[in-house]
């Protein structure tokens, strides 16, 4: 029974040294100094400030992207310790102690050194060989605009890392399927997959483009998969089922997850509140949950309350008058009716309380037992502070003529009677009996008399409306635009009869119960529609570029300038890859449409094998190319080189491709394949020589004098830095 026992418990490993050392030399030359310098880097010092957030655990909107690599990188700075002091207002200064720079450049580095084996197996993988292959993780090595970005704080080598893994997954699974499919290393690397790309999606929008592009390849293959005879229907439906849940269902919930994680941590009201919806911000802790904290949760009759716009554009605004009236003639000649003004003002102010009155009730109130407000309900709005009535006329509003002027009803008597009747209308209600709710309803207030709806038109008024926003009555208003919607923030049940008694309870805190919890669907619906929605003013900035620039790379980044000494960063790259990449991508092109041609003539040039793993590889290097290529010029936003650095690495992928092809189908004799090995060796020392001239702009040291600065200016184009003595 136990005669195993008498045999020694052997193990046998194979282990590529290939893979092996040029994880190690990836490593070094990621790594090597990596806490130099010492002072916040370009982007560093837009990334740090998130670091910070989530050290400190408030919440911030960050429109470049999800929060899966912000995260990443604050693990970095979690792992040294960091507090989140510091700073982050000017590139260039220096570091304080208790920044542990090295811990905040970890995982950038390690990812981007690992780009170097990921490019190294996915050659292999595509059926070619190991020289090839090692070609390809060579470049990758020694591309000096890599190394730059994997050595900072910065994302573009995870994003990268992510999008590389994720094509090295799929290509390992789709070699499994042909010979053991539904087997443990064919489930891992088609989870991996679906993993990798929600983590490329996650660190950045741009991973969506690879993404896309394997969904269309998997696509391809399933299709292929659907016309072999020799599987069942039941083999058919068991691998359509498992590609979906790996490639669609587990990315759409990790993505989820990483907003869930992210919202977690975030507890803590912060800089960024302003620009959530009421009920968001009464969900952080903080802010707005401090003073809404123990509010009433039904709007009743009597209720003071404050009128939040929902749309929150251009900027957070609250229902507001004041005593002031309008002119009683515009600049333009148009008249008013001289009524006091409405507006919606971007700061909390006691003028922005409103009482819900009931109009058939003198009495302004809360009764005992409280009467709710429901759905279709009329109500009056009256100002708290100087009690007059919301009303609008049918008078053209001041800064949008087509629209009617809102106001405070002032009686002149004159023959202009108050019309201050009001519909509550809730957009968001489950049924028509829903009672009108502090922060949860969105409600939207028709006018009775003449059916506008009360609207924030976003114009700015002039200076007798203290610049404040135009609030209007919107005629034969159709749909529910978020411009229409108002929702109550702040929330007490009335409780003085005389003016000043209640002007005095006005200026007091709000106090009471409410539960305001939002789920986490609906903070992540608005979460992600704030990152989509929201733009930053974009202004021309001294670094940016068009795509047109890239392929060329007629453009550089200048990262980090010593302040003494000639010392400095730059995100330029290797310019004998960058025409190397080019010429390869063309060559591909030319060769596969006269493959194509020739193959329509019956003509094949080359085994049906070779053909297809030709096409293969173009397909997977030149389409991701493209795909991360292309869609940045139909893109509105600044644009720096580094966008271009995922499209990039799959152009080199191509290079070594492309070579080994003309060695083996193209030069076929002895001579033209020995001339053909002479000039590679020669290309890639050159391509090494490259690397090492520029390498002092890539890792900031040495030093160099101004005139080995002016000698690395190899085009007029680029901003090479070059102290006046």
């Amino acid at each position: 029974m136990l005669g195993f026992l008498k045999q020694p418990v052997v193990v046998t490993a194979e282990i590529n040294l290939n893979l092996v050392a040029l994880t190690v030399i990836g490593l070094v030359s990621r790594m090597w100094a990596l806490s130099y310098p010492t002072a916040v880097v370009f982007d560093e010092v837009y990334y740090g400030q998130f670091v910070s957030l989530y050290m400190k655990r408030i919440f911030f909107v960050d429109d470049s992207g999800p929060p899966f690599g912000h995260m990443l990188l604050a693990f970095g700075g979690y792992l040294g310790g960091f507090d989140g002091n510091f700073l982050w207002n000017r590139i260039g200064a220096e570091y304080s102690m208790n920044v542990p720079v090295w811990s905040l450049r970890l995982l950038p580095a390690l990812t981007g050194a690992l780009c170097v084996p990921l490019a190294y197996q996915i050659l292999v993988e595509l059926h070619f060989s190991h020289c090839a292959a090692l070609g390809a993780a060579l470049l990758i090595l020694f591309e000096n605009s890599l190394i730059t970005q994997s050595r900072l704080m910065l994302l573009e080598s995870v994003l990268i890392f992510f999008i590389l893994l994720a094509v090295l997954s799929y290509l390992k699974f789709y070699n499994l399927q042909k010979c053991s499919p539904f087997t443990a290393g064919w489930w891992f690397w088609l989870l991996l997959t679906g993993v990798a790309c929600s983590c490329a999606v996650g660190v950045k929008y741009m991973g969506l483009f690879t993404y896309l592009l394997l969904l269309a390849i998997a696509g391809v293959h399933a299709w292929h998969l659907i016309g072999d005879q020799t599987l069942s229907n039941v083999s058919v439906l068991g691998h359509l089922l498992a590609r979906g849940i790996a490639l669609v269902v587990i990315p759409v919930a990790m993505y989820l997850s990483f907003f869930y994680i992210h919202l977690t941590l975030l507890y803590r009201s912060g800089p960024h509140d302003q620009i959530m919806t009421s009920a968001f911000q009464a969900s952080l802790e903080g802010g707005l949950a401090r003073i809404t904290q123990g509010q009433p949760l039904e709007v009743a009759y009597g209720s003071q309350i404050t009128l939040r716009n929902v749309l929150g554009k251009p900027m957070p605004c609250w229902l507001h008058s004041h005593k002031n009236t309008y002119p009683i003639r515009y600049e333009n000649g148009r008249g008013s009716s001289h009524q006091q003004q409405v507006t919606c003002y971007p700061f909390k102010d006691v003028n922005n309380w409103w009482i819900v009155k009931d109009p058939g009730m003198q009495q302004l109130v809360v009764s005992n037992p409280p009467r709710p407000i429901r759905h279709g309900h009329i109500v009056q709005l009256v100002h708290g502070i100087t009690t007059r009535y919301l009303n609008t006329h049918d008078v053209a509003a001041p800064l949008s003529p087509h629209s009617q002027e809102i106001s405070c009803y002032v009686d002149y008597n004159i023959s202009m009677p108050a019309q201050n009747l009001w519909r509550v209308e809730i957009v968001n209600r489950e049924s028509d009996t829903d009672v009108w709710k502090t922060i949860l309803s969105e409600v939207r207030f028709v006018h009775v008399n003449t059916s506008a709806v009360l609207k924030l038109s976003g114009a700015s008024l002039p200076e007798w409306g203290y610049r404040q926003l135009e609030v209007i009555g919107e005629k034969l208003s159709k749909g529910y635009h978020q411009s229409m919607l108002w929702n109550v923030e702040e929330h007490r049940y009335g409780k003085s009869q005389e003016q000043k008694e209640r002007e005095v309870e006005l200026h007091s805190p709000t106090q009471a119960d409410i539960s305001k919890n939002l789920s986490f669907m609906a903070r992540f619906t608005e979460l992600q529609w704030k990152i989509l929605t929201l733009k930053n003013e974009e202004t021309e900035h001294k670094y940016s570029s068009s795509p047109l620039d890239w392929i060329t790379m007629d453009t550089n980044i200048a990262y980090w300038l010593h302040p003494t000494s000639g010392a400095q960063i730059h995100l330029i790259g290797n310019v004998l890859t960058w025409a190397s990449a080019n010429v390869a991508t063309l060559v591909y092109v030319c060769l596969f449409l006269w493959y194509l041609l020739r193959r329509r003539r019956k003509i094949c040039d080359i085994p049906e094998d070779a053909w297809w793993i030709w096409v293969a590889a173009g397909g997977l290097c030149v389409g991701g190319w493209a795909v991360n290529y292309i869609p940045f010029f139909m893109m509105e936003k600044t644009l720096f080189l580094y966008h271009y650095l995922p499209a990039l690495t799959f152009q080199i992928l191509l290079i070594p491709i492309v070579l080994q092809h003309l060695s083996d189908h193209v030069f076929r004799s002895q001579l033209p394949k020995n001339t053909f090995s002479a000039l590679m060796v020669a290309w890639f020392s050159s391509i090494y020589l490259v690397y090492r001239t520029f390498s002092p702009l890539t890792y900031g040291k040495p030093a160099l004098s101004a005139a080995e600065l002016r000698d690395l200016r190899w085009k007029d184009t680029w901003d090479i830095l070059i102290r006046k003595q």
